[in-house]
């Protein structure tokens, strides 16, 4: 999963787009992020409730949403 990006939910702006930077392993309580900020953070992580993994950005903006290969809130809301 290490450089995958995911969608992190957020108080302020509802999800942030996030980089995997370390490999998660199952078992793991936390998943290290970095947003597109730059900020850094171990991010906690329920192994039963990843975070939605993010789509690439050859699909932001398409038309037809069952064309992206995640289709959850934060891509509808992304895209």
């Amino acid at each position: 999963l290490q450089y995958n990006r995911v969608w992190i939910p957020d108080n302020e702006e509802v999800w942030q787009s996030a980089e995997i930077t370390k490999s998660y392993k199952a078992g793991d309580r936390f998943l290290y992020v970095q947003l597109e900020d730059g900020t850094e953070l171990s991010y906690p992580v329920d192994p039963a409730a990843l975070p939605p993994l993010r789509n690439p950005d050859i699909l932001v903006g398409e038309n037809d949403l069952t064309a992206l290969s995640y289709l959850h809130e934060p891509a509808v809301l992304h895209n």
